[in-house]
């Protein structure tokens, strides 16, 4: 059974910065391109970041390019995304997503296995 757990959420103030981790199971991990998604309240899930299979190639939303930071441990099994100089509109609850394919894709659909969700809060 595949499982993707994301933590590290919380609430902070803008400018602060947050940490968060997707452990994965159940799956050969080092085959599957992961990304983060978000979704605020009343809108659509979107595309934040992703990292290749070998972690040598990362890809991001260009509102937080400069800000978030993906990387990832095959031997660990875990993605993180580093989350800096956040703001108020960062505020969305954050999904890790896997996908067994190399290509890099920015489209909900086009993932195969997502975690639960973690909630971030910036507050102005």
């Amino acid at each position: 059974q595949v499982q993707l757990v994301e933590s590290g959420g919380g609430s902070v103030q803008a400018g602060g910065s947050l940490r968060l981790s997707c452990a994965a199971s159940g799956l050969t991990f080092s085959s599957y391109l992961v990304a983060w998604f978000r979704q605020a309240p009343g809108k659509e899930r979107e595309f934040v970041a992703t990292i290749s299979r070998g972690g040598t190639t990362t890809r991001s939303l260009d509102s937080v390019k400069g800000r978030f930071t993906i990387s990832r441990d095959n031997a660990k099994n875990t993605v993180w995304l580093q989350m800096n100089s956040l703001k108020p509109e960062d505020t969305a609850v954050y999904y890790c997503a896997a996908r067994g394919d190399w290509r890099t894709s920015v489209y909900v659909t086009e993932y195969d296995y997502w975690g639960q969700g973690t909630q971030v809060t910036v507050s102005s």
